[in-house]
């Protein structure tokens, strides 16, 4: 299956799953997420700051924070955030991360229990979350929690990969031990495809207009510990057998530090895609906010 069509059926299947089945689902790999997974880059924020016009007043509403990865970033504008998050253990790493920030409130609960003030928020942020969530419940509920123009942001950071070379030397390791985790190297078409996917329930969504998009490519290294621990983070890592995790994990390491000694050299590509709440009295937005 090719990645494009392995993300939809993905996306689907997350979506498919109940809150209590996405609640715990990090809580493993809680304090490793919050260790290796990148920040979202400062030209990509800044870029979404100016566009949505963000400023110390304004109000942001972020929809499944994690440990805090992106809500620092917001948070150091000096405006108002409340972060809900389904997973505890993400939220207790979250209430660490914003500690120096007082305008910031973790709360414990998902998108679809949490009761908003309609038209509270400047800004309805998602990072890497959105997809979890069905979005014939999340579009809706995110503008209802939207001021008048207010916007949406999406934020991805795609899997961090090695060098092509790299990547193709690991598969063999991949098919041995979880042949599910094989896939191909994803060039830039293909993680284009894959956004283009991630993007197009907001695209296609009726409540949203002006849709903007922007994306770039980061180079990084980490050692080959904390590579290993990022792969553990992933959701197809979590849903191992842990004796296959393992082994796997075992030959990884040797391949690498045959490669690559002890760093490993790696590149992702982090983007957002932006649109704003439709104005207040537009007959389509009347229809979907009432329901």
């Amino acid at each position: 299956m090719d990645p494009v069509a392995k993300i939809k059926e993905t996306i689907a299947t997350y979506a498919a799953q109940s809150v209590e089945q996405r609640r715990g689902w990090f809580s493993p790999a809680a304090a490793a997420y919050a260790a290796t997974r990148p920040r979202y880059p400062q030209q990509l924020v800044e870029a979404v700051v100016a566009r949505a016009g963000l400023t110390a007043t304004s109000t942001i509403l972020e929809v499944g924070c994690g440990p805090g990865t992106a809500t620092v970033s917001f948070a150091e504008l000096g405006c108002g955030i409340v972060a809900i998050e389904p997973n505890p253990d993400f939220c207790l790493l979250a209430q660490e991360a914003c500690q120096r920030f007082p305008n910031v409130e973790v709360v414990t609960t998902s998108l679809e229990e949490w009761k908003p003030h309609q038209e509270q928020f400047d800004a309805v942020v998602a990072a890497s979350s959105f997809h979890w969530i069905p979005p014939e419940i999340a579009n809706p509920k995110a503008a209802r929690a939207l001021r008048q123009n207010g916007w949406l942001i999406l934020l991805w950071n795609k899997e961090l990969q090695p060098p092509v070379q790299t990547h193709e030397a690991l598969r063999t390791i991949y098919r041995r031990h979880a042949p599910e985790l094989d896939r191909p190297y994803e060039d830039a078409a293909t993680v284009a495809g894959i956004l283009a996917v991630l993007g197009q329930p907001l695209l296609e969504s009726p409540l949203y207009q002006g849709a903007h998009e922007s994306r770039c490519v980061v180079e990084s290294r980490l050692t080959i510990d904390d590579y290993l621990t990022l792969l553990t983070t992933y959701s197809p890592f979590l849903a191992l057998d842990p004796a296959v995790r393992e082994a796997l994990l075992a030959e990884l390491r040797q391949a690498l530090e045959r490669l690559h000694g002890e760093s490993v050299p790696l590149t992702y590509t982090s983007g957002y895609l932006m649109a704003q709440r439709r104005k207040a009295g537009e007959a389509i937005e009347e229809l979907h906010l009432q329901q």
